[in-house]
C-alpha cells in the first residue's frame, strides 16, 4: 500500500509518501514540505498548497491519503488555517478518487512510539528508525507527515476492512428490508 501523509499548515504543509504493509518493512518514497509565504493572501496560499499536493499525487500515485485530523487548540486562528489546509488536501485526494483517512496527532504518536503523548523528537526518532533514514526528516512537518503515513499503513487497513464490513452489513439490511416490503 502506498500512503501519502499530510501534516496540514498554511505556512508549511508536510507531505510524505511511504510504501508498506502491516508486518512488512516500510519504504520512504518521498517527503517534502509545501511552503507558502505568510504575507500572501490566504486564498493564494491555499492555491499553493493545492498545487503542491496535486503535483505529488499525480507523480507518486498514492493509494490513500492520510491527513492529520484538526483538533481544538487555544489559538483559533491557527486552527482555522490548519483546517483550511487539511480541507485542500482532502479535496485534491477526492478529485483523484482517492480514499481519505484522518488520524489525530495522538493516534500517530501512539502508533509509532506506543505513547500518544510522545514529543516531536521521539516521533522523529521513530520515523528515522522505521524508514532506515540517515537522519530525522526536517522540518518537523516532514517527520509528522511521514508519521501519519506510517500510522495509516499500520492501522488504516484494519479500519478500512471494518468500514467496508459495516457498509456491507447496512446494504444487506437495506436489501432485506426492501425485499420484505415488496413481498
Amino acid at each position: 500500500m502506498r500512503v501519502m501523509g499530510v501534516d496540514p499548515g498554511l505556512t508549511r504543509c508536510g507531505a510524505g509518501v511511504v510504501d508498506g504493509a502491516p508486518g512488512a518493512p516500510l519504504r520512504l518514497v518521498r517527503v517534502t514540505v509545501v511552503r507558502t509565504a505568510p504575507a500572501d493572501p490566504v486564498a493564494t496560499r491555499l492555491l499553493g498548497i493545492e498545487a503542491g499536493i496535486e503535483e505529488l499525487i499525480e507523480e507518486l500515485s498514492p493509494d490513500v491519503v492520510a491527513v492529520e485530523r484538526v483538533f481544538s487548540q487555544h489559538n483559533v486562528r491557527t486552527v482555522m488555517g490548519t483546517a483550511q489546509a487539511a480541507g485542500v488536501a482532502m479535496l485534491v485526494a477526492a478529485r483523484h478518487g482517492l480514499p481519505v483517512a484522518t488520524h489525530t496527532p495522538s493516534e500517530a504518536k501512539a502508533a509509532l512510539t506506543g505513547n500518544g503523548r510522545a514529543d516531536k523528537a521521539q516521533v522523529a526518532n521513530m520515523v528515522t528508525r522505521l524508514l532506515r533514514l540517515d537522519g530525522p526528516p526536517r522540518p518537523a512537518d516532514a517527520a509528522d507527515a511521514l508519521a501519519l503515513a506510517i500510522c495509516h499503513v499500520w492501522r488504516g487497513g484494519a479500519q478500512a476492512r471494518l468500514t467496508a464490513a459495516q457498509a456491507a452489513a447496512r446494504t444487506a439490511r437495506t436489501s432485506r428490508t426492501r425485499g420484505g416490503a415488496a413481498q
